[in-house]
């Protein structure tokens, strides 16, 4: 075997050593929860070629729980591996960084006068749906302004021109998409995200694994639109958020929580499980899907303070930034399809927890009262419960608590009647 001589062994070190320079820097899948294996790769924010800086988000990774970023960790150009919709093991290469690219030249900033120039040039600009807009004969304007119909849904003809003819045309066909051919039969294949997934085996897992039941109530809002109408401005102006319904039933589930436990509570094996705190979860719509958010301790916020976490909470939801820890643990969900509209509906367990409170559209409708027939703004109410721990008496006790303590909002300071607590009966 041939000798190497110190000036060859400094030789390979050289060479080693400019191997170990030039090689990229690899962009992995971070660890993002102790029982999260795999994930999806959402997006790639930064095309491949391109010059990164460092910490800049280069990606979006989607777990079955939430959306993460991932940074660089050093500025260089991006190569990418593994493509958007890609199901990923944790630890697993996703790209690379080359370290040693040279950076791109920064183009120098423009003047004062050009600046001036671009803003009043984007001031006369057309905003983004003027791509789609088409010009409209006056008499197919007439026609669509008294028809209440929308530009979108007229198909031009010729000329990329709205002709009367062609409204008349959008008005036979009710109902019809703009653009899409008469008896279309084109589908659409898209692939399943990871958190759709999760949602659709939880929704399943709660209804083969639990025996659940609904019961229903309705609420008279009329006192606490009263109180909103009054203090809405203030409370906004001292607390620096809305005061919203969420904060008043939040904080009546809260009281009706702990005098019925068992909705407070999950199976856990053989044992149940009873909680003293009250980590309330939010159902909240996001891009992706369905997620629910939770209020640590609900029980011990005030109203501000619970307004605030649920506006935090749900801009998180909608930016796609909730992390594992804010999505994990809750006691009890509440649900409110009212804001899509919903008048009644039965809404599924989060499970493990054992009830969900569904909040439903204000009505206005006709009630009795004291003997009269009284128009009031009502609300129904649903609880949805695992029968294996709630009985039916103590259900119906929750809502009925709910209910009592929304239209006497003055009990939410107690939890009952202030003139009971006075005299400490």
């Amino acid at each position: 075997m041939p000798k190497i001589t110190f000036f060859g062994m400094v030789y390979l070190l050289q060479i080693c050593n400019v191997k170990r320079k030039k090689m990229a820097l690899q962009i992995k899948v971070p660890s993002v929860g102790e029982s999260i294996n795999e994930v999806s790769l959402a997006k790639w924010l930064k095309a491949d070629g391109e010059w990164v800086d460092r910490d800049e988000v280069i990606a979006e990774l989607e777990s079955e729980k939430a959306t993460f970023e991932i940074s660089a960790e050093q500025a260089g150009k991006l190569t990418l591996i593994a493509k958007e919709g890609d199901n990923i093991a944790i630890g697993a290469i996703i790209g690379s960084i080359d370290t040693e690219a040279e950076a791109p030249v920064k183009k120098a900033a423009p003047a004062a006068k050009a600046d001036k120039k671009v803003v009043a040039e984007k001031k006369t600009e057309e905003p983004k749906r003027a791509a789609k807009d088409v010009k409209v004969t006056p008499v197919a304007a007439a026609i669509m302004a008294d028809q209440k119909i929308d530009s979108e849904n007229v198909v031009p003809s010729g000329h990329g021109r709205i002709i009367k003819q062609d409204v008349i045309e959008a008005m036979s066909k009710p109902g019809r998409k703009a653009g899409v051919p008469l008896f279309s039969r084109n589908e659409k294949t898209e692939k399943m995200s990871n958190l759709r997934k999760t949602i659709s085996r939880r929704l399943v897992e709660a209804k083969n694994s639990t025996a659940m039941l609904t019961t229903f109530n309705e609420v008279d809002m009329s006192a606490i639109m009263e109180i909103r109408k009054k203090h809405k401005d203030i409370f906004k102006e001292k607390h620096g958020v809305n005061l919203g319904f969420m904060s008043f039933f939040t904080k009546a589930c809260c009281y009706a929580l702990q005098q019925f436990p068992a909705a407070n509570a999950y199976i856990d094996g053989e044992n149940i499980i009873y909680h003293d705190f009250c980590d309330i979860s939010i159902a909240v719509s996001a891009p992706k899907g369905l997620v629910v958010p939770v209020i640590r301790n609900a029980e011990s916020l005030s109203m501000a303070e619970i307004e605030k976490a649920v506006g935090d909470l749900a801009s998180k939801a909608k930016e796609n930034r909730l992390t594992v820890e804010e999505m994990t643990g809750g006691t009890f969900t509440i649900t409110n399809g009212g804001v899509f509209g919903s008048m009644m509906s039965t809404p599924i367990l989060n499970i493990p927890q054992s009830a969900i409170l569904g909040m439903h559209n204000i009505v206005e409708r006709p009630i009795a009262l004291n003997g009269n027939v009284i128009i009031r703004p009502m609300m129904y109410v649903a609880l949805s419960y695992d029968h294996r721990i709630i009985d039916g008496r103590e259900s119906v006790g929750f809502l009925v608590m709910v209910k009592q303590l929304l239209e006497n909002p003055s009990l939410l300071l107690f939890g009952k009647d202030p003139i009971t607590a006075l005299l400490e009966l």
